[in-house]
This record gives structure tokens, C-alpha cells and sequence, in this order.
């Protein structure tokens, strides 16, 4: 019989899998992974706020993600700087501004490896309910956009000209992305986010007949990483966050050894 903290972990971590499968795999298509690096580094400046104003992190989490997420499409516009190099700035300095903020905030200090790291046992069912609720919002949000997000991957201009509102599209998935981060903080931690993201997406890929296969295949990767995370976690006594991405990272490579699906 599974402990109670190892039944709240699983259905926190198994949550987060099924809505990252194609959220990821959105990123993988337009090789955003710095991108998702971006946003998750900003997700501690968020963090830190929440702690020094005084409200749920949560919140504040996913207005600093959708304020950096908009900054970055402002400035991708501009020719000057390179994305890849604007998505670098961003996110160490918004990592750097977090850590600082953090130094600022009086009372009880909060355990910053939690947050970077992820602690996903420790997670309450007030937490779950969350993460649930959160995943759910995401899918309800993400099955009429998905048709737009496709259209803009294969050939933005052409999405353009057959009237998909491409600036909306991309604020649409980057709100979908903040949301996911938010609820992911807890289950792998700010710097193991993009892992949860990117891996399972590349992992499904060599398998992939359709982007729907690539994105259910995604999810099952992630969610199985999160399952032999979580097992080894349990039988090793590793960290639990980071054995589910080293179990996702194990299965990508265990991916090359199935041949390509024609």
C-alpha cells in the first residue's frame, strides 16, 4: 500500500505530464527550448514577489511569466540582437533579479532548493487541487487553439494570410505555458521545468506519425519518467524532482533504440 505523500505525488506528477506532452512538443516543433528556459528561470522572480507583497506565489508566477513572455515577443520584433541571445538575457536575468528580490524578503526564509529543485513530496492535496485544477484549465484552452498552433508551426505567413491571428495564437500558448509552470514548480522546480517540457517531446518523437501522436506520445513518456522517477526516488532515497527528469532523459535515449515509424 502506497503512502499517503507518494499517492498525492504521483497524481501531481502524472497532472503536469499529461498537459506538458504538447505543450512541449509545440516547443520542440518551433525550437523554442530556450524559450521555456526563459520563462521558468522568471517563474522564481515570481516566487520571490509573491513572498515579498505578501500573496499566493502562484499568482504572481504567472504574471511575471506573461509579462516576460510579452517583453520577448516585443523584442524578438527588433533585428539588432538575436532571439537565442534576447531568450539568454531574459532568463539569467530574471533568475538573477529573483535571487535579489529574495535577499529583500523578511520573516522566515523559504527553502530556495525546494523551489529550484522541485519537492514534490512534500505536496499537500490543497496542492493537488491546484495542479488539477490548473492542468484542467490548460486542456479546455489548449483543444481550440491547438488547430492555430499547428497552422503558425508549419508556415506562420500563410497561417497569417488565412486570417489566424498569429500574435494572439502565441500570447494564448505562452499564457498556457506560464499556467504549467506555475503548477510545475512543485513537482521538478525552476530548473528542471524545461526538462519536463522538452525531453518527453523529443522521446516521442522518432515514433510520431502525426503531431496528435507526438503529443500523446509525449504525455506517456512524461508520465512514465514521472512513475520511474518517483519509484526510484521511493527504493533509492534520490531526490524525487530530479529522478523523474533523469528517468525522462533515460527513456529518450532508450527511444533511439526503436526504429523510426515510417
Amino acid at each position: 500500500m502506497l503512502d499517503d505523500f507518494m499517492i498525492r505525488a504521483l497524481l501531481a506528477g502524472l497532472a503536469i505530464a499529461v498537459v506538458a506532452g504538447p505543450l512541449g512538443s509545440v516547443l520542440v516543433w518551433r525550437r523554442m527550448a530556450y524559450f521555456g528556459d526563459a520563462l521558468s528561470h522568471s517563474a522564481l522572480l515570481g516566487v520571490a514577489m509573491g513572498f515579498a507583497i505578501g500573496v499566493n506565489p502562484q499568482s504572481t508566477i504567472i504574471l511575471v511569466c506573461v509579462g516576460v513572455a510579452v517583453a520577448l515577443s516585443l523584442l524578438e520584433r527588433q533585428r539588432s540582437i538575436a532571439v537565442d541571445t534576447l531568450l539568454g538575457i531574459m532568463a539569467h536575468s530574471a533568475l538573477a533579479f529573483g535571487l535579489v528580490v529574495m535577499s529583500f524578503v523578511q520573516g522566515p526564509r523559504f527553502d530556495l532548493i525546494a523551489f529550484l529543485f522541485g519537492d514534490i513530496l512534500s505536496v499537500s492535496w490543497a496542492d493537488v487541487g491546484w495542479i488539477v485544477a490548473g492542468v484542467t484549465a490548460v486542456v479546455l484552452l489548449l483543444i481550440p487553439l491547438w488547430p492555430r498552433l499547428l497552422a503558425i508551426t508549419v508556415h506562420e505567413d500563410l497561417a497569417r494570410i488565412e486570417g489566424v491571428r498569429v500574435q494572439w495564437v502565441r500570447f494564448g500558448y505562452m499564457l498556457l505555458i506560464a499556467i504549467v509552470i506555475a503548477a510545475a514548480m512543485r513537482v521538478v522546480g525552476v530548473l528542471l521545468i524545461t526538462a519536463l517540457l522538452i525531453i518527453p517531446a523529443a522521446a516521442a518523437r522518432r515514433r510520431a506519425r502525426t503531431p496528435e501522436d507526438m503529443a500523446a506520445g509525449a504525455s506517456l513518456v512524461g508520465m512514465l519518467a514521472v512513475l520511474g522517477g518517483l519509484g526510484g526516488s521511493y527504493w533509492f532515497d534520490t531526490p524525487a524532482g530530479p529522478s523523474v527528469v533523469a528517468c525522462a532523459s533515460l527513456l529518450f535515449f532508450l527511444s533511439f533504440l526503436l526504429p523510426r515509424r515510417a
